[in-house]
């Protein structure tokens, strides 16, 4: 007699015995699955919200798997690259980091919208001049750019009493503008005296508060507590070195300092707002 018939279908045979049946490692209902996001670049200078503490800020940094954002105050804070955590928009992205390759600054260190490839301006009439080489190779530092743009130069003076002779050679009118910018211009002193004898209507003299233009580098960006007060009869300048235990070599400790600044940032504001009087002043039209 023939064996009954099977109930159940035989299992396929491989070399080494059933095959197993094969199923997807993703058992998620596609109903279920989160759509996707795009992709967007973590560029210098996008403004995006970190989705899970609601920090916006621009990306000033991308690092291999966290991008540091600045928010309108100046804070840093650092996020991990993740996917789904960032808000451009309104809507849900993925930050990656860009693409590798230069990546321009989109602002320059005066804080001025930076103008990729823009040529120098040829050099205006009007002049700025600054009291002493470490005032010049500062304001160099952070609004070069800008003057180069605006085809403004700047020269340095070697004393606030020279100041008379360097204005009536120069002789300012409405298409040379004079601007001066003066160390510790405090009212009633000889130097205020002198800067009020020459201003008019096209020469502009300004001054800062500060004894010596190192002190308009915030102490912050150098890592001191404070600019230290230096007896009366000293050097200003040899007094801060051997206060603050650096070598008593001014240049090299001028160097240094330079060195920190980096932008606008690193300033008192107390000059970045005479520094800006003098170029809208020079740059003014006729």
């Amino acid at each position: 007699m023939r064996p009954p018939a099977s109930h159940h279908r035989p299992s396929p045979e491989g070399p080494s015995g059933p095959r197993p049946r094969a199923y997807s490692a993703d058992l998620t209902p596609s109903w279920k699955k989160p759509k996707p996001v795009p992709e967007v670049a973590a560029d210098p200078g996008l403004v995006v919200e970190e989705a899970g503490t609601g920090f916006c800020g621009a990306v000033i940094r991308c690092e291999a798997g966290t991008v540091t954002l600045e928010d309108r105050f100046g804070k840093h804070r650092v996020f991990p690259l993740e996917p789904r955590g960032f808000l451009l928009e309104g809507g849900v992205v993925t930050l990656v980091r860009p693409a590798a390759g230069p990546i321009r600054p989109t602002r320059t260190a005066s804080g001025s919208v930076a103008v990729p490839g823009a040529r120098a301006r040829v050099a205006r009439a009007g002049r700025i001049y600054v009291e002493g080489r470490h005032d010049a190779e500062l304001v160099e530092r952070v609004w070069g750019d800008d003057l180069r743009i605006e085809g403004v130069v700047v020269e340095y003076l070697e004393g606030v009493d020279d100041l008379p002779s360097i204005v009536a050679e120069f002789a300012p009118g409405p298409d040379a503008r004079l601007g001066v910018l003066v160390d510790h211009l405090v009212p009633g002193t000889k130097e205020w005296r002198i800067a009020e004898s020459v201003t008019s209507g096209h020469a502009l003299v300004v001054g800062h508060p500060y004894i010596d233009i190192w002190q308009a580098v915030k102490p912050s960006s150098l890592g001191i507590a404070g600019w230290p007060t230096v007896p009366r009869g000293q050097d200003w300048k040899t007094g801060v070195c051997r206060a603050l235990g650096w070598p008593e070599n001014t240049g090299a400790a001028w160097q240094s300092i330079l060195s920190r600044v980096r932008s606008y940032k690193d300033l008192e504001p107390e000059l970045l707002g005479r520094v800006e009087e003098l170029i809208d002043f020079v740059t003014a039209p006729a």
